[in-house]
């Protein structure tokens, strides 16, 4: 069941869109009619819009790009730490744009699509305990 909708302007509505995008990139792999790209495609939304929360959160205004190095670096100019691990979400701005569209890039590997998710995964957790101020 979708979560209750939040004003745009609320940091956990972006939350929530992204733990969205990260539902979907969960999906079931075995399914013959999903590409890889498409997954991490939303592995790459999920950080994206879960790094926009935090800005939000800061009361920042960004870009609406989805490099994902450039956002972190913002977060970091306006005084939130982002940790190591975190910080590998720029890998995942490649899955932006080119890998959505076919003949661009190589098909992702299912060990491409595992890394990405497990990216993912860590920058909305780390979101969600930096919003709802868990330890």
């Amino acid at each position: 069941m979708a979560p209750r909708r939040k004003p745009p302007a609320d940091p956990l509505e972006w939350l929530n869109r992204a733990k969205s995008n990260l539902s979907r990139a969960k999906a079931d792999i075995r399914l013959s009619d999903v590409y890889l790209e498409d997954l991490c495609f939303d592995a790459q939304q999920a950080a994206e819009k879960a790094v926009k929360a935090v800005l939000i959160h800061l009361g920042v205004r960004f870009p609406y790009v989805h490099d994902l190095v450039e956002l972190l670096t913002l977060v970091e100019e306006n005084g939130e730490v982002v940790p190591t691990p975190v910080k590998e979400a720029g890998r995942l701005t490649r899955f932006a744009i080119v890998s959505r569209y076919p003949g661009l890039t190589e098909p992702v590997t299912r060990e491409e699509y595992e890394k990405a998710l497990r990216i993912a995964e860590v920058v909305v957790e780390w979101v969600d305990n930096l919003l709802t101020r868990k330890p």
